[in-house]
């Protein structure tokens, strides 16, 4: 009878890092109760991980030292076994279109359903919800790509998804100097065309935070793609709504194109 330490190596020769306590039961042929103890013991080897129930990791030698292997060999199969949907977005996936600047070891997941984020290993995985009927409409195909890895590929927003995403979630992305750093690095590789159509299912707000920053970043093409977002804005809006002015009524200075109060200086990495 193959062991669950024989199973696992089977996985690594076929490119796999990760399985299902169900698989492994089916395959093996074993009790759930034999199938926990033999896990049991393998985590305790620094052989598995499992970082949401019922699902494994296989560490290899190189990954003990992080403590799991990379999230883009398993994010793919762990949300396969969740039975949803998602993209990779926010710094990782910046860091993906080139943002060089953008933290590693935060993971960040945009899914149209509450989850817990977690942490695993130096890892730290961060589910960021979307509504579903606006998550549908943006994860199209030709608006997300493929991050690839040697196990297999991710979903990871487009670069125009990543900016908008950024925007709308700027207090994850490191602040509005976080977003700002991602546009000066990637702004230029946006499809305006793309860039204008995916904005349509953002708030007016988030949209026009992203054109004044590509506007400052001289990116004239994808912020004149944004420009008609202004004729839609009820009300002007600050460019940092978590920052409170130190006196109340205080004046900001105004921008009137994008209808933002600049509460907040821009400053990045060259």
């Amino acid at each position: 009878m193959t062991s669950l330490e024989q199973y696992i190596d089977e996985q690594l020769i076929r490119g796999r890092s990760s399985f299902s306590k169900e698989e492994a039961i089916k395959t093996l042929r074993v009790s759930t109760d034999a199938f926990t103890a033999a896990a049991s013991r393998l985590t305790k080897k620094q052989r598995l991980v499992s970082p949401w129930r019922g699902f494994y990791l296989i560490l290899r030698p190189e990954d003990r030292v992080q403590g799991a292997p990379d999230p883009v060999r398993w994010i793919d199969p762990l949300m396969k076994h969740l039975k949803l949907d998602y993209r990779i977005s926010l710094l990782r996936a910046a860091a993906f279109h080139g943002s060089s600047h953008q933290a590693a070891m935060v993971f960040q997941v945009i899914v149209p359903k509450q989850l817990r984020s977690f942490e695993i290993g130096r890892y730290r995985i961060q589910f960021v919800y979307l509504s579903p009927i606006v998550f549908e409409e943006t994860n199209q195909s030709n608006w997300v790509q493929q991050l690839k890895s040697e196990t297999g590929f991710a979903k990871v927003a487009g670069v125009e998804l990543t900016l908008l995403d950024s925007a709308r979630y700027f207090h994850k992305a490191g602040g509005i100097n976080g977003l700002a750093q991602i546009v000066h690095d990637v702004g230029i590789k946006a499809n305006p065309r793309i860039l204008s159509k995916a904005a349509e299912f953002y708030e007016n707000s988030a949209v026009r935070r992203l054109g004044y920053l590509l506007d400052h970043f001289g990116e004239t093409r994808q912020c004149k793609s944004l420009m008609h977002f202004v004729r839609a804005a009820k009300s002007m809006k600050p460019l940092d709504p978590s920052i409170k002015p130190l006196i109340e009524g205080m004046p900001l200075q105004k921008n009137a194109k994008w209808m933002l109060a600049i509460n907040e200086t821009v400053e990045i990495d060259e």
